[in-house]
């Protein structure tokens, strides 16, 4: 049921939007998916609230002794608050009215006003209370002018194709509240659903690893971080886009709090969105916006769990400042303007705990690149000495990139200070059309070769730090695990496959030397020269 769903909303999304660019209607219809979940949400909350008075909230609402009561609640457990004139319901049966009344909205009779009024109080009644952070200007990217008609048309049609849709929350709710886990994360209908939403987009709209980490990499990931830890303080995530990898580890161990940066500003509020959507408490999350290297938001924090996909060898200021800045200082070298990639890396390592386990996927290239990479890859191994592992993943396992990318392990206080494990599981894939898709099973066989430092003959190899060194550094896997087999030659088939070529060209030189007689030009040089 909850599968049919997922794929319904998305077959539906592309009959909605119409003409609307596809990031525009991305923010429109989480947005509007949110807006709902929050009105069904504290209408569950407020209705169980008033239970025992015998009274809903409706009607409770309209009584002054229990106005204030009612706000205060809502707001302490679940961080905002919305009338009942402002509910979902209540804008759908004001679009179903002037709807059928007058064959589609005009300007008198629009529907965005009510819908903006809804959207503002849901921000405004987290002011100056500790949901703030959680809440304000979360509806940023969807605020429209009465004025336009079509837009208000469009959004009337998906209000209303979204009040057909059943979001369980209440049979969520319940379940969850006699469910045992270990994990911070339980199944939920809509939150599975804006996963399974969120990753469509990112697949239809094409883009780069932008807001959105394909599913089995960040289940690779957050089992790679959770190795031996079931209960974890604090998760960071530097570049958390939608927030989707950070929630993955919170279905992997039971997380307390959940924190993350983001600097696009729809991205930003989408993470915020999912974390709440996830049933993660506004109490337990702080996603922060702005640019990680440029503005870090948690400076003075450290965090026992890092996970990140941070952008890929993307620009950067490189200005001499920072060698005064905590997070670069020690290394005596910045990365490159061209390439942040190990800015990123250096950032994640000033933020993790004493305890801490660091995991994240990057360019292929920051194993080997020289240079000022060179320079502080070997401070990062020698003087650091925090560097785990060094896993080789399949190309093709990203939107918009075909390029072969590497999980780094980084562990403070390791057991394992005198080598690092290398894995190549570059070969280890399913191939669908033209995408590499990780297995369950062979995540399971890197988990398993990470978690008993297995060494297997053309997979995995313990390199002690001498090797390393021997190395110079360079992290390139092809240096500690050769799997390259060497392939059979037919020399017949060869032959025959040289023989077809030639006769191809012929067969083409031909056709050209037509074409330049029909013409009256001269032919090329290459075709006199052949014969």
């Amino acid at each position: 049921m909850k599968n049919n769903l997922e794929k319904i909303l998305w077959l539906k999304h592309n009959e909605l939007k119409g003409d609307m660019d596809a990031d525009e209607f991305r923010n429109y219809y989480f947005g509007l998916i949110f807006y709902k979940y929050l009105s069904e949400k504290i209408e569950f909350e407020l209705n169980n609230f008033l239970k025992d008075k015998r009274i809903n909230f409706d009607n409770a609402y309209e009584n002054e002794e229990y106005k204030k009561e009612l706000e205060d609640y809502s707001v302490k457990k679940l961080g905002y608050f919305i009338q009942p004139k402002h509910l979902f319901n209540q804008i759908i049966k004001k679009i179903k009215n002037k709807y059928y009344l007058f064959d589609g909205l005009d300007k008198e009779n629009n529907i965005i006003d009510d819908l903006n009024k809804a959207l503002k109080e849901i921000e405004n009644s987290s002011k100056d209370q500790e949901s703030e952070n959680d809440f304000i200007n979360i509806f940023r990217d969807i605020n429209s002018k009465s004025e336009n008609s079509d837009k208000n048309k469009l959004i009337s049609k998906v209000l209303l194709y979204l009040s057909e849709i059943d979001f369980n929350l209440t049979t969520n709710e319940e379940t969850n509240k006699n469910t045992d886990i270990e994990c911070s994360l339980r199944e939920t209908t809509l939150g599975d659903i804006f996963e399974y939403l969120i990753s469509q987009f990112a697949l239809n709209i094409g883009k780069l690893n932008d807001f959105h980490t394909p599913k089995q990499v960040s289940k690779l990931l957050a089992k790679l971080a959770t190795v031996n830890k079931k209960n974890i303080k604090t998760v960071y995530d530097p570049c958390c886009g939608s927030a989707s990898l950070l929630l993955r580890v919170g279905k992997e161990a039971y997380i307390s709090d959940f924190y993350g940066q983001e600097l696009d500003m729809a991205n930003y509020n989408l993470a915020r969105m999912n974390m709440i959507v996830n049933n993660v408490s506004y109490d337990n999350f702080d996603i922060q916006q702005g640019n990680v290297l440029e503005n870090p938001k948690y400076l003075d924090k450290k965090f026992e769990l890092i996970v990140s996909n941070p952008p890929f060898s993307i620009k950067w200021s490189a200005d001499k400042s920072f060698l005064d800045d905590v997070r670069f200082k020690e290394y005596g070298k910045l990365a490159p303007k061209s390439k942040a990639d190990f800015a990123f890396i250096q950032d994640m390592i000033y933020h993790l705990d004493d305890n801490g386990t660091m995991v994240a996927i990057v360019p292929y290239g920051v194993l080997f690149r020289g240079a000022n990479e060179g320079i502080i890859r070997k401070y990062l191994i020698k003087e650091k000495n925090s560097l785990d592992a060094v896993i080789g993943l399949p190309n093709n396992i990203f939107n918009g990139t075909s390029i072969y990318t590497v999980v780094l392990v980084f562990r403070k206080n390791r057991e394992n200070k005198n080598n690092i494990l290398f894995i190549d599981a570059s070969k280890n894939f399913e191939k669908i059309k033209n995408k590499s898709i990780l297995t369950d099973e062979f995540i399971n066989k890197i988990i398993n070769t990470y978690n008993k430092r297995d060494e297997i003959e053309d997979y995995s190899h313990i390199a002690s730090l001498n090797e390393i060194k021997e190395n110079d550094y360079n992290l390139n896997i092809s240096r500690y695990i050769n799997n390259f087999k060497e392939e059979e030659l037919d020399e017949k088939e060869i032959i025959n496959k040289i023989k077809d070529a030639n006769n191809e060209i012929k067969g083409i030189d031909k056709k050209v030397e037509e074409y330049c007689i029909q013409l009256n030009i001269k032919k090329p040089f290459f075709i006199d020269m052949d014969k």
